[in-house]
This record gives C-alpha cells, structure tokens and sequence, in this order.
C-alpha cells in the first residue's frame, strides 16, 4: 500500500509539472496573442490613416487636375484669338504694304502678335503637359486604392 501511494504520490507530481508548464504555455499564448491583436489593432489604424492620406491627395490631384484643365481652356481659347489677331494683322500689312503707308507699324504689330502667339503655344503646351501629369497622377492614386481594397480583403479573408 505504501508502495503504491508512493507511486501515485510521484505521478501526481509529474502531473503537476505538467499542468504547470502547460499553463505556461497557454499563458505564453495567450500573451502573444494580445500582442497580436494590438498589433493588427496598429496596422488596421495605420491602413486607414494611409487611406485618409490618399484621398485628400487624390481630392487635391482632382482639383488641381481641373484648374489646369480649365487653364488650358483659356489659354486654348486666347490662342485662337492671337491667331485671329495675328490673321488680321498679315492682312492689314499686306494692305499696307500695297499702299507703303505704315509699314513699319503694320510689321511691328505683326511681330508682336506673332510674339503673342509664340508665348501663348507655349503655356498651351505647358498647361496640357501638367494636365496630362495630373492625370497619370490620379491614375496612379486609384490604383493604390484598388491595392488598398484588395490588401484589406486578403487581411478580412486570412482572419
């Protein structure tokens, strides 16, 4: 008898070790796991933080996208009014010419709206240019949110 309550005396210790390093275990676990969900917490924070960010530059892309297309408008239609200048001022020097009164006034005119028109083709260009960068701007934005979507769906799946 004594034999045998020594026997179980031993295998309650062992069970005891064991019960007791599986607690540790699970209070390991358990640990990790708070550590990971705060961690997902801070992810899910910095996700939505980034996805803020990126809206309000794609709402300022958007607005500066507009101002250069409505730039680009005036200055296409002050174009065709300097070439419209420019059309009359050829006219009214070939007039002049033919009568040789005031031709020099008439080629100084012609220069100017010749100049006119040079500087206006030019901020043309530049302004289409812009837009077209503040298209491939927004471009680039919407396919960052797509990504957006499409990490925060493998990240709901993956849960």
């Amino acid at each position: 008898l004594k034999e045998e309550n020594a026997i179980l005396r031993s295998k309650i210790n062992k069970l005891q070790i064991l019960s007791e390093t599986q607690a540790d275990k699970m209070r390991k676990l358990e640990k990790k796991l708070e550590e990971n969900k705060i961690k997902e917490e801070k992810e899910a924070q910095d996700l939505e933080a980034m996805v803020q960010h990126v809206e309000q530059n794609l709402q300022l892309m958007t607005k500066r996208a507009a101002k250069a297309e409505n730039s680009a408008a005036k200055l296409r239609q002050e174009n065709a009014q300097l070439q419209a200048e420019l059309r009359n001022s050829r006219l009214e020097q070939e007039a002049l010419r033919a009568g040789q009164a005031g031709l020099a006034a008439a080629k100084q005119n012609a220069e100017v709206a010749l100049q006119h028109v040079l500087q206006v083709t030019t901020s043309s260009r530049t302004s289409i240019r812009q837009l077209l960068s503040g298209a491939e701007s927004l471009q680039l934005v919407a396919d960052l949110l797509k990504s957006i979507d499409r990490i925060s769906e493998v990240s709901e799946d993956g849960q």
